[in-house]
């Protein structure tokens, strides 16, 4: 009777910390979640089972490696946030799937896909042509965003945080030269203080950064 009254209050304690350390960990939407918190995810749920089943381990030994990773998943985010080169390598970029109604095999195999994983997902965009697509990027976290032709909604960020997304200028078929001297036109000289800057309809969305952002 004793065990079952110590599993059931460890189990109670693992539950509120969990909640507020995913609580800390902020708000995402499933489709945003990335490799990263699935990762950690994954190891957190484990290491919680062990708190709650191993009675020799005191509850403070069990979450300190908990707290070491919610620690270096916090860091790294931090880091991937002020340095765009260090958030591709650890969250990895967009992939172009399809381009103009053709797939683009060279990038299906590298992601390990087949051509019925990406018909599947057309599916579930009600997309039962090839043809349909302008674009289909494969995002981060795993869902694929498709464009049909004539789809005025679809734009790419050209500069994100201060910094130039060059594949990003390729798949519109502008250049590194064209854009710095199209913001220039417009006076944004420093790609620094641009937070964010689309591009659509020959026409620029930009919005600043914030004083000391």
């Amino acid at each position: 009777m004793d065990e079952i009254v110590v599993t059931l209050f460890r189990t109670l304690i693992v539950f509120l910390v969990l909640v507020i350390l995913f609580r800390f960990m902020g708000k995402k939407e499933l489709g945003e979640i990335s490799l990263l918190d699935v990762i950690v995810s994954l190891l957190v749920a484990e290491l919680a089972v062990i708190s709650i089943e191993d009675t020799s381990i005191s509850m403070v030994k069990g979450f300190a490696p908990v707290f070491l990773l919610i620690f270096l998943q916090g860091m790294l985010g931090t880091i991937g946030l002020k340095n765009q080169s260090f958030h591709k390598l650890v969250e990895g970029t967009p992939i172009i799937m399809i381009e103009k109604g053709e797939i683009v095999e060279e990038n299906l195999r590298k992601q390990g896909l087949t051509l019925a994983d990406i018909l599947f997902q057309l599916r579930r965009e009600n997309v039962s042509d090839l043809r349909e697509v302008e674009y289909a990027i494969l995002e981060r976290s795993g869902v694929l965003s498709v464009f049909k032709k004539g789809d005025n909604s679809f734009t790419l960020p050209l500069v994100l945080d201060g910094e130039i997304q060059e594949n990003n200028l390729e798949i519109v078929n502008k250049t590194k030269n064209w854009l710095i001297t199209e913001l220039q036109k417009i006076g944004y000289s420093q790609m620094e203080n641009i937070l964010y800057c689309s591009y659509m309809n020959e026409e620029f969305h930009i919005q600043k950064k914030e004083h000391g952002a």
